[in-house]
């Protein structure tokens, strides 16, 4: 996608009358100023750097939105350094005692909030390290004028366990509190296997498996399910055969498949006439209704759980649960009511086997109500996760 991006690059450039690849390339020379030249500093790199930036970026942009995940604000890292985000950040430290100078470089003492080590944050060669943009990016978090966030909750890769401690340490420097006013979290890897081996999807990129990659194989719902399922702090597996198949198997299409068998309920009970009216809710007695009524009795407490717990797996594995509990009460109650054969009708357990398939309109009722609570909580929860609650399947 590199090359792509630099040929798109070169005919935008071209289009404009400028001859980019003819461009001085200057590498560690120097400006007429005399002043050494770093790498990226060449006209050309600079004219590459201004196009490619904004491709890259509409790519991002158009893969998050197919994706569902709709951000507020988009920010730019080099901003921090443009608007003298970065520069208030360490001049705000050093008001606190935080800086010190040693060695021709600036240090944040972060060992006085915990850290294990001192950061440089501003190198001898007057280069900025990396942390310095992750301190203006929490102050400016923290502190802007439009929407500041009392929390600010970073998602960090596998392999950077080690940037916990001097996270933190900014965040007291600050006088935050750690923990509270910043949280992290560390996700795990994901392995995309088929046919039980580990999968190369893209010659595009590489051994690289993009989010477009995988919707293009199982689609979104699927996609975004997969990964929500999962505890963030466990590796990831993605089975494409299970997650594109029709089957009870697939966690996504179970929970979907029992949103649209209750839409089907609704449809089959509106076209015999039954609604909520004369609905007695003390009628749900059976065994099978009670296991529903219990099932639904959990969402309040799960949901608020998963929020404080940042765990929104635990919201897919209440649907998988519910659905299943709502699958086996479809098997063995109606709401519509059917012919009783005369077995059925005049055999020992008659009564048991009328209140199962033949309700009275007042059960029936009821039973409709059970059945949209549970196509309520489904279709909340698979919205939580970003996932869509057809009503045919």
């Amino acid at each position: 996608y590199i090359d792509e991006i630099a040929q798109r690059v070169i005919e935008e450039a071209e289009a404009d009358g400028i001859d980019i690849l003819n461009m001085p390339r200057v590498d560690g020379g120097a400006d007429k100023d005399g002043n050494p030249l770093g790498e990226g500093d060449s006209e050309q790199r600079e004219e590459f750097r201004k196009r490619a930036v904004p491709m890259m970026f509409d790519e991002i942009q158009k893969s998050m939105k197919n994706f569902r995940v709709n951000f507020d604000v988009w920010f730019h890292e080099n901003s921090l350094y443009s608007d003298g985000e970065v520069d208030k950040a360490i001049a705000d430290l050093r008001e606190r005692g935080d800086i010190y100078e040693k060695d021709g470089a600036t240090w944040f003492e972060s060992t006085k909030h915990g850290d294990d080590k001192d950061r440089v944050i501003i190198k001898s060669d007057g280069n900025y390290a990396y942390f310095a943009a992750d301190i203006a990016y929490y102050r400016n978090k923290r502190h802007r004028e439009a929407n500041p966030a009392d929390i600010a909750i970073y998602m960090l890769g596998a392999d950077h366990h080690g940037y916990i401690g001097r996270m933190m340490a900014m965040c007291a420097a600050f006088g935050d509190k750690p923990g509270e006013n910043m949280q992290i979290l560390i996700g795990q890897l994901v392995n995309v296997m088929k046919d039980g081996k580990a999968v190369r999807m893209s010659k595009r990129a590489g051994n690289v498996v993009t989010i477009d990659d995988l919707t293009d194989a199982i689609g979104v719902d699927a996609s975004r399910y997969s990964l929500a399922r999962t505890d963030y702090n466990s590796p990831v597996d993605i089975d494409l055969n299970l997650l594109a198949s029709h089957s009870n198997e697939n966690p996504v299409y179970y929970v979907q498949y029992a949103h649209a068998r209750s839409c089907n309920v609704d449809r089959n009970a509106a076209a015999a006439g039954i609604t909520y009216e004369g609905a007695d809710v003390s009628l749900l007695d059976t065994p099978a209704d009670g296991e529903v009524l219990a099932a639904l009795a959990q969402w309040p407490a799960l949901l608020r759980e998963a929020g404080d717990l940042r765990a929104p797996h635990r919201v897919a594995h209440y649907l998988e649960d519910l659905a299943a509990t709502y699958h086996k009460w479809y098997n063995v109650e109606r709401v519509v009511p059917m012919e009783l054969t005369d077995s059925e009708a005049r055999g020992a357990e008659a009564e048991s086997v009328r209140i199962a398939k033949a309700p009275e309109p007042a059960r029936a009722a009821a039973r409709l109500k059970l059945n949209d609570a549970v196509q309520t909580v489904i279709a909340a929860g698979l919205d939580l996760l970003g996932v869509t609650a057809p009503d045919k399947m």
